[in-house]
């Protein structure tokens, strides 16, 4: 049996449907019951707990071979590090009193950095956790997110792509599909000691790049729209951000313009199919 953490997203859906389709015994461990019936009807076990409720968490786990887990964002902290690290602890706790032997964390390119990388501290910080825990962990560094683009397709309809990130500095990509795929690999394969996985996707891409895929996905071009980091936080902030997470975001891209938020190096680098322009065309619906 394998326990996933965060079933109902784009990572945790893929990983539980992959190890479903394997025949492997699937525990999907929700925050909402009502989401608990269509997996039930795929034939996997439900389990109902939240991120921090260290009993539910351990039950969730019990009898386990291994366990997918993932920190979700949650936007309405004003206190991010604080909170994961709360939330890491809990979810680690668990681990522990329930035995599970192999843990595999999502985790984020940059989080071997101690500072400098916006909300992937809370990823460095959680990789110190599970090092230090008993249970085998593998740490998935996954690059930037693919549909982390979605945000910014408001301005198709005007023939724009808006950035804060340099419109020709490539940086990785990663689908969430290949997470969830290379993630359900690992817990099938089974882990001994700690290790990271940096994964991307096909090839890096530049803002530029993304334009030209969604240019050809929509039929029409698309300029970059490149604006500067000073612009993001108000923007953020004008969209609802609160000031936390729009000084973390603000943060995470001057690390990607800079080349702070970047691969350590010394560890496998596992590459995803899923190209930018699949990703691009899923989100308009094409």
């Amino acid at each position: 049996m394998f326990a996933v953490l965060g079933a109902s997203g784009n990572t945790g859906k893929v990983v539980a449907e992959t190890l479903l389709s394997q025949n492997k015994k699937v525990r999907v461990v929700m925050h909402d019951v009502a989401k608990g019936q269509v997996w039930k009807e795929a034939g996997a076990d439900v389990s109902v707990a939240d991120v921090e409720d260290s009993a539910a968490l351990t039950r969730a786990f019990s009898d386990t071979e291994g366990a997918y887990v993932l920190l979700p964002p949650n936007f309405s902290s004003t206190h991010v590090r604080a909170d994961n690290n709360r939330r890491t602890g809990t979810i680690a706790a668990a681990i522990e009193a329930a035995g599970v032997p192999h843990v595999v964390l999502l985790s984020s390119i940059g989080a071997q950095q101690a500072e400098g990388t916006g909300p992937v501290l809370g990823l460095h910080d959680a990789e110190a956790v599970f090092t230090r825990g008993r249970a085998a962990a593998t740490f998935v560094r996954a690059a930037y997110f693919m549909e982390n683009w979605g945000g910014a397709l408001f301005g198709v309809a005007q023939g724009v792509l808006p950035s804060f990130l340099l419109a020709d500095k490539t940086i990785p990509l990663v689908a969430t599909r290949d997470i969830g795929i290379a993630a359900a690999r690992l817990l099938a394969e089974g882990g001994s000691g700690k290790r990271v996985i940096e994964l991307a996707g096909p090839r890096e891409y530049s803002p530029r790049d993304v334009a030209a895929a969604l240019a050809r996905a929509v039929g029409k071009p698309i300029a970059v729209q490149e604006a500067p980091e000073d612009a993001m936080e108000p923007a953020l902030a004008a969209a609802g951000m609160n000031a936390e997470w729009t000084r973390l975001f603000k943060e995470l891209t001057h690390g990607l313009n800079t080349g702070i938020v970047v691969w350590e190096g010394g560890h496998p680098l596992w590459r995803g199919e899923t190209d930018i322009q699949t990703v691009l065309s899923a989100l308009l619906g094409k």
